[in-house]
């Protein structure tokens, strides 16, 4: 799917590989300073309180939003595109999850705790995890406004009134791969969107801490940041993000 390498590309000495290896050394740095600066100022971010009772379908029954802390005092939730339509997880969140499991005991050491959360009913969402192979927690939200509140999740009319357009028109081929993949319509895949939340819980209380979306979830992409070291890079040309499957399909896809 990467296609070929181009055989235009500037071909030059050791010497000037080095020269220009070196400049771009120093603007890594800058970047990577940039970043610890960034990381900084989210710890800074003031933390609102949590005031709503939210209550989550998990596997050990009904919980609260203090109890899916599993004991640790900060929490990571991603929202995972899987909504009450979906006959499958979305693909590309999907795929960013394959690489959860490895490093939930790093986390833990750090005394964080992270999990997935969907508005598919639980037994659906069990059902897929057996099928990835995946052994982090999910909870389902069916129950309750968590999804909506945290604006991942949306209405009917909300649909309609922020991507009229977009459904009329011509659907970006991301939107249309996707909501096919998850067994939906284009509409039915839009109630949903990925996000990630975290959460503090200080004396009893939970306070909500920071938020990020769309490419602000590309930290948990382990696959781009290696792709954008590769000759090639991520070589997605106008086809952004459809080549992704779940990590059982392309196999699949080349039996084709």
């Amino acid at each position: 799917m990467g296609g070929n390498p181009m055989t235009d590309h500037r071909i030059g000495s050791r010497q000037e590989w080095q020269a220009a290896r070196e400049e771009l050394l120093r603007r890594e740095k800058e970047h990577t300073r940039m970043s610890d600066e960034l990381a900084r100022q989210r710890r800074e971010l003031p933390w609102v309180p949590v005031e709503r009772e939210y209550r989550f379908d998990a596997d050990g029954g009904t919980k609260t939003l203090a109890e899916l802390f599993e004991g640790r005092s900060q929490l990571l939730v991603y929202h995972f595109m899987f909504g009450p339509s979906y006959e499958a997880g979305c693909p590309t969140c999907s795929s960013s999850a394959d690489a959860v499991n490895g490093v939930l005991p790093h986390l833990h050491a750090r005394d964080v705790t992270m999990l997935y959360v969907s508005r598919a009913p639980l037994e659906r969402l069990q059902a897929y995890k057996r099928r990835m192979g995946w052994s982090f927690p999910w909870v389902s939200s069916a129950d309750s406004d968590f999804n909506f509140d945290f604006g991942v999740s949306y209405t009917d009319e909300q649909v309609r009134e922020g991507m009229g357009a977009m459904l009329e028109g011509d659907t970006p081929p991301i939107l249309s791969h996707n909501a096919s993949a998850s067994g939906t319509d284009v509409a039915g895949y839009l109630s949903e969107g990925p996000g990630m939340s975290a959460f503090a819980l200080a004396d009893g209380a939970v306070y909500h801490t920071y938020s990020t979306h769309a490419r602000g979830l590309e930290f948990l992409m382990g696959y781009y940041p290696i792709l954008d070291r590769a000759p090639m890079g991520r070589n997605e040309g106008d086809s952004w993000q459809v080549w992704i499957r779940r990590h059982d399909e392309y196999d699949l896809e080349e039996e084709r």
